[in-house]
């Protein structure tokens, strides 16, 4: 499809792709100012990315990119921690641009690596564009009980 435009959003262009996600991946609960916060601070110190894929105006889909350090090979990595299109936008070619657009930025800070962890459904999506399964790695993880507990006058 012709007419998708992806772009690197920082600052308060953050707020539709950051809506999507709010839809998708929570229930419309919007995201806590905090954390918002926190998340344009990343942005802001070039620890993460987000683009979003724009068809006439509309924000119709959004992926994060996150950059960490391997201490294994001694360099930095990609890792696609979110990618979203709308539910009635699929299959438009949405989901490639916006990964499209991910390959073509990360050569230029020394990475050649891009990692994606994703549900059953999706896989075939990243397959078909050339991503493999690690076969060495099995990601484990662990929810914890975080308590806040109130901060003391000093």
């Amino acid at each position: 499809m012709t007419g998708i435009e992806v772009s690197l959003v920082s600052g308060d262009g953050l707020t539709s792709p950051l809506k999507l996600l709010e839809e998708v991946l929570r229930d419309g609960e919007p995201l806590p100012d905090e954390f918002v916060d926190r998340l344009r601070g990343a942005v802001e110190e070039g620890g993460l990315e987000v683009l979003a894929a724009q068809i006439e105006g509309r924000t119709v889909g959004v992926a994060v990119v996150v950059y960490r350090p391997s201490v294994s090979v001694a360099a930095d990595f990609a890792s696609v921690e979110e990618l979203h299109v709308r539910p009635g936008e699929r299959r438009l070619g949405i989901g490639r641009a916006l990964l499209e657009a991910i390959e073509a930025r990360i050569p230029a800070r020394g990475i050649s690596y891009v990692e994606v962890q994703t549900d059953d459904e999706a896989a075939e999506f990243y397959a078909a564009l050339g991503y493999e399964e690690e076969t060495d790695v099995r990601v484990l993880s662990k929810s914890l009980v975080i308590i806040n507990e109130p901060k003391l006058a000093t």
